[in-house]
């Protein structure tokens, strides 16, 4: 698919298993847990965790019964705050950060709308190394509604008139309802094993284009 320039395109994305998997981020918690309940021998516990996780279990009630009587107040609360506000070790895949900057040279702006808390989503942003490349961030604890509720939309639609809208996401379930509706062009980027969410690429509305990598999107 090609971005025109000549359109006036105005780019938002969705950041959760779109701009970066986010089974890094749940690695990343469960990596600052481990070291939490058993800094002596952490990758074990960690292994564990991530074993237990791929199984569907609930890991933070099985850390409790094993090591609750070891670490001082280890309760649900206490692992749940850590996950959430955590300064995660991830990274931006190489064809993400090569697209990102390809718009930064096109002169092309964009935006993001995520659902989620705002420490957790910000500290992700910033990890990454992008959250000052946004010209507008749409959070949804900050902003007070998540998607699909059109106003995180139409936020992008009254700022930036006149602009042709491309939104790119990965949530089959909730993503592209609303910029369908809105008339937008929808991108979604393709499962490769890895996501949170499982993916319908056959759901309504199907999105205008499906690619498994942002190399497959040109600008001209």
């Amino acid at each position: 698919m090609t971005i025109s320039k000549a359109d006036k395109p105005y780019i938002v994305f969705d950041l959760d298993d779109t701009l970066f998997q986010e089974v890094d981020y749940l690695k990343s918690a469960y990596k600052e847990i481990a070291n939490l309940v058993s800094p002596a021998n952490p990758d074990h516990v960690y292994t564990e965790m991530f074993e237990r996780y791929q199984a569907g279990e609930n890991v933070f009630a099985w850390l409790i019964i094993q090591y609750g009587s070891e670490v001082e107040d280890l309760t649900v609360q206490k692992l749940i705050k850590l996950y959430r506000e955590h300064s995660p070790e991830i990274t931006l895949a190489e064809d993400v950060h090569d697209f990102i900057t390809r718009l930064n040279s096109s002169s092309i702006p964009f935006g993001l709308i995520t659902d989620g808390r705002s420490v957790t989503q910000r500290n992700k942003l910033k990890a990454l190394g992008i959250e000052e490349m946004f010209s507008d961030l749409v959070i949804s604890e900050e902003f007070g509604s998540e998607k699909p509720d059109e106003r995180n939309y139409l936020y992008y639609v009254d700022k930036h008139p006149g602009s042709h809208f491309y939104y790119v996401g990965d949530n089959t379930g909730k993503d592209f309802i609303v910029p369908a509706k809105l008339g937008w062009t929808t991108v979604c980027i393709r499962d490769r094993g890895l996501n949170i969410h499982p993916q319908d690429l056959h759901r309504s509305p199907v999105p205008n284009h499906i690619v498994s990598t942002f190399k497959e999107i040109e600008i001209a």
